[in-house]
């Protein structure tokens, strides 16, 4: 499901440091990140979001979350953008 939401979203930003940006410059709907990527890569972004209130949407794999956002290589976070 977060997986069709990601490839249906007109706009969003791959990776964590990206990601981290993004939410503090008030622009995220929402947070989709892998629950297989290291929590040390992923803390400061979900602990960002959850300061800001933003919804965070957990996936399984950081391999098909980088799919849905075309890419070669996994990706961590993904942040949808208004």
């Amino acid at each position: 499901m977060s997986y069709e939401k990601v490839l249906q979203a007109d706009h969003i930003i791959i990776g964590t440091k990206q990601a981290v940006k993004a939410l503090k410059s008030g622009t995220v709907t929402e947070l989709v990140v892998a629950t297989d990527a290291d929590l040390r890569v992923v803390s400061k972004v979900v602990q960002t979001a959850k300061e800001l209130d933003v919804q965070i949407t957990y996936v399984d794999s950081m391999k098909k979350l980088g799919k849905a956002c075309k890419i070669d290589v996994g990706a961590a976070a993904v942040a949808i953008t208004r």
